[in-house]
């Protein structure tokens, strides 16, 4: 009865993988599956219970829906838009180090703004017309962006940060600073990686007649991409998506004195300051910062609920059990298995989010048992779905740049891929093996 329940629960996750690939709704296949597995391990209701009890985890629901509620009142107030255009306003003739130092730029305003495609439209719009006015090759322009979103995992909000600071036992804030040298390794890697790219392919001092031709005329796009008219920069307006991390990090080093402040509190705090230095309607504010957290809690807590689901089928049919049981013996394969998994499925899905969830859920906790520390296997896993993503042409920050730039995503992947593929090894040999 036992290998009869292990063999069908192998195919159920077999189905699953197929069809997260052939892109269908990742909720709907991890609920599914979930069920599924429960019904056939005679557990119907431990799948519900595993969704009633991880809808109500207090620290994820805080810190995702308020982080997601001040990222919608920066893009009301635009606060997003003053802060890009203070950081792009002076790189306009720098050569060759106009690419890495995009990377940089890129880098930064998606530790304030941490949806990579989000960040890809606010900072693409300026930043891809600048390189290609720059003559450098459009795909090279829109890899830029790409490589620099790897700065959102710094965002003490997003969701992986608060699962796996939970699991770690740590405070969210700690945890990101824990794993800020990764964060930025990633970066310098991707940055270096592209500008070599550039210059082997010599996709640098393009002609006016090559810049159009490296273009999809597809697209309906031509090489004489303009930038938009420059907006005066209000400091103190350019500052307020970055007024939660300040206020995290100086919470953290005891700045504040006996104040420790909670990421909720900060980004309401952040919230308030934009209302009061851009004058904003106070009724529109709260709207937006609502609505945020109402989206958040159904796109992004809803694959951590679904994800939730979906483990808790895989232990009642046993196949986590014995998974683990194999880790415990092939320590190794923890290493592998937690970074070329996501990072496969980011590239093959977009998304590499539903894998890293998953897996942290299921084997970050028991991270002891086969030699590995908890915050590195966790974090290694989030990185590793994060430079897949950045190396798929159907993610959607690849076809926001490729669209902003003219060029087929593929192009984009194809430049990208060389930075993404060497942070991948450093993940899993450098990073993953720390204690």
């Amino acid at each position: 009865m036992a290998t009869a329940l292990l063999l069908s629960g192998g195919l159920v996750l077999i189905a699953t993988v197929i069809l997260l690939i052939k892109q269908y709704d990742t909720r709907t296949v991890l609920i599914g599956s979930g069920i599924l597995l429960c019904c056939l391990s005679l557990s119907p209701l431990s799948a519900f219970d595993a969704f009633a009890q991880r809808m109500t985890t207090t620290a994820l629901v805080q810190s995702i829906c308020s982080s997601m509620g001040f990222a919608f009142v920066m893009k009301y107030t635009q606060c997003d838009l003053h802060l890009v255009r203070l950081l792009t306003g002076s790189i306009k003739k720098l050569g060759i180090l106009l690419i890495p130092i995009a990377v940089v730029v890129t880098f930064f305003i998606s530790i304030a703004i941490p949806s990579a495609a989000g960040v890809s439209a606010a900072v693409g719009a300026t930043l891809i017309p600048l390189l290609i006015a720059s003559r450098i090759h459009p795909a090279i322009a829109a890899g830029t962006v790409i490589t620099g979103t790897i700065g959102a995992t710094l965002n003490p909000g997003i969701a992986h940060n608060a699962q796996i600071a939970g699991i770690a036992n740590k405070q969210i804030i700690d945890f990101v600073i824990y794993h800020m040298p990764l964060s930025a390794g990633i970066m310098a890697i991707g940055a270096v990686c592209l500008t070599l790219v550039a210059v082997l392919r010599k996709e640098i001092r393009l002609t006016p007649e090559q810049l159009l031709l490296a273009q999809d005329s597809t697209d309906g796009k031509s090489a004489t991409i303009t930038l938009e008219e420059s907006v005066k920069v209000n400091l103190l307006w350019a500052l307020a998506p970055f007024m939660p991390v300040i206020l995290l990090v100086l919470s953290s080093l005891n700045m504040l004195g006996d104040t420790k402040l909670s990421v909720t509190a900060a980004m309401i705090i952040g919230s308030l300051y934009a209302l009061l230095v851009t004058r904003s309607n106070p009724k529109n504010i709260t709207s937006e910062f609502f609505n945020g957290m109402g989206s958040s809690y159904a796109n992004i807590l809803g694959i951590i609920v679904a994800a939730a689901v979906f483990i808790e089928g895989l232990k009642a049919c046993g196949l986590m059990g014995n998974f683990i049981q194999f880790l415990i013996h092939e320590p190794e394969f923890a290493r592998w298995g937690g970074s070329v998994g996501p990072f496969v499925m980011g590239m093959v899905t977009g998304t590499g989010d539903a894998t890293a969830f998953a897996f942290n859920e299921a084997v970050t906790p028991s991270a002891h048992q086969f030699g590995f520390l908890p915050e590195n296997l966790g974090a290694g896993v989030m990185y590793a779905a994060c430079v897949g993503r950045n190396m798929s042409p159907i993610a959607g920050a690849t076809i926001v740049c490729a669209g902003l730039a003219g060029v087929n995503p593929l192009a984009v992947a194809k430049r990208t891929a060389l930075g993404m593929i060497i942070s991948l090894l450093a993940i899993a040999l450098l990073w993953m093996g720390m204690q």
